[in-house]
């Protein structure tokens, strides 16, 4: 590993002017001065302040985390190999064979792109979400101020962090059976992953119910869920959520949806106009 500050800020800025606006559907809005994104559109895709994104790209930040890196891979839509080189040009090692990849490949985001008509999330094996689309921050709250642990799912769910979904004890029951029996399963494929270990030693120490749900041996994929959502604006919000992965992937891509002419899918439109403002 090769901590290179100057050739990160290089191969950063590189990636950033080949990127175009138009792949990632943002508006081009007037003169340009580089052909690719903006600092201002790559630190918002990539969850950083526009500052830190130029101290990156100037050599002046040094040793950025695995989490910002794998956040920049993202919304640079690297492919593995260069997701790779740039982890090493930040002295970290890049993910291995044997740990949870957070990465999402360039033609896996290009078909989440196409699917901006339902809220969508992206969760690696361990249940970290990754990226989130308009839609699902619109219906679930933004998510961009958590940070570390409170990006998980499991455990922002057994340890009761806010949270507006709401599920009747049948659909609690099976979600909470479907999660950690995935998490099972995501251990025995990941063995070396210190952070998935500690996740879970984690997990079972301040939460009885997941406890008992590990030592209960259980082991599958989280599919399909029902719940409702308790929107601010809009009041409860019933959809069904679908997890979806793609071959060669051990990503889960959760999709809310609702029949179409119900009162759910109608208050789908109506957040796609709203977005994140809270009406009054």
């Amino acid at each position: 590993m090769n901590d290179d500050p100057a050739a990160l800020g290089q191969a950063l800025r590189h990636w950033r002017d080949r990127t175009s606006p138009d792949d990632l559907g943002l508006p081009r809005g007037g003169v340009r001065r580089a052909p690719g994104l903006r600092r201002e559109e790559l630190a918002r895709l990539a969850g950083l302040s526009v500052d830190y994104v130029v101290r990156l790209e100037r050599g002046r930040a040094t040793s950025p985390s695995p989490q910002v890196l794998a956040s920049l891979a993202r919304a640079l839509r690297l492919t593995e190999t260069e997701r790779d080189h740039l982890y090493l040009l930040a002295g970290q090692a890049p993910p291995t064979s044997g740990q949870v990849s957070p990465h999402v490949p360039p033609s896996v985001q290009r078909l989440l792109d196409q699917l901006n008509g339902s809220p969508l999330s992206v969760h690696d094996a361990t249940w970290n979400l990754i990226s989130w689309n308009p839609l699902w921050a619109a219906l679930m709250g933004d998510p961009s101020p958590w940070r570390g642990r409170d990006r998980n799912i499991a455990w922002r769910h057994f340890t009761g962090r806010p949270t507006r979904v709401t599920h009747d004890p049948d659909q609690q029951d099976r979600f909470e059976t479907a999660l950690v029996s995935d998490l099972r399963s995501s251990a025995a494929r990941y063995p070396r992953d210190t952070r998935l270990t500690a996740l879970i030693n984690d997990l079972r120490g301040v939460s009885d119910r997941f406890d008992d749900l590990w030592n209960s041996h259980t082991v599958g994929f989280h599919t399909t869920d029902r719940k409702t959502v308790h929107h601010p604006g809009l009041g409860p919000v019933a959809v069904d959520c679908d997890t979806l992965t793609v071959p060669g992937n051990d990503l889960r891509i959760a999709v809310c949806s609702a029949p179409a002419g119900t009162a759910a899918a109608d208050r789908f439109a109506l957040l796609n106009t709203i977005g994140t403002q809270v009406l009054g």
